[in-house]
């Protein structure tokens, strides 16, 4: 599921970012906690559409750089991946200089999160 993740939202900052851009991925631990953060220097996220991200009751998709098209179903599943491994993911918008997706995991899953892997 972690993967799954991880692919989904490499392959966004991928999709919004334009030829020659910048994709970097990089984590840290803080109390107890891992984070993974996945930044790009892309297009950005309008301020009126990070609240319909994550959300499986509006339907919202953008078109990528190269006209990519979407569904806006990953970041959907990546919520609720996250949330089940006990986790947060939230987006972090930098107008005119690219978005930033962050997500938690525990150290050191719980019992029933490491038999449901």
């Amino acid at each position: 599921m972690i993967s799954t993740v991880i692919r989904n939202l490499i392959s966004n900052a991928i999709k919004f970012t334009n030829e020659h851009g910048q994709v970097k991925i990089s984590s840290k631990e803080e109390k107890g906690m891992i984070e993974i953060s996945v930044r790009d220097n892309g297009v950005g996220i309008e301020e009126n559409d990070l609240k319909k991200l994550f959300r499986i009751d509006i339907h919202h998709t953008t078109i990528g750089t190269l006209r990519e098209k979407g569904t806006g179903l990953g970041l959907i599943l990546a919520n609720e991946f996250i949330n089940i491994h006990g986790g947060k993911i939230w987006v972090e918008r930098n107008p005119d200089v690219g978005t930033t997706f962050r997500f938690t995991l525990q150290k050191d899953a719980p019992k029933s999160i490491r038999n449901n892997l």
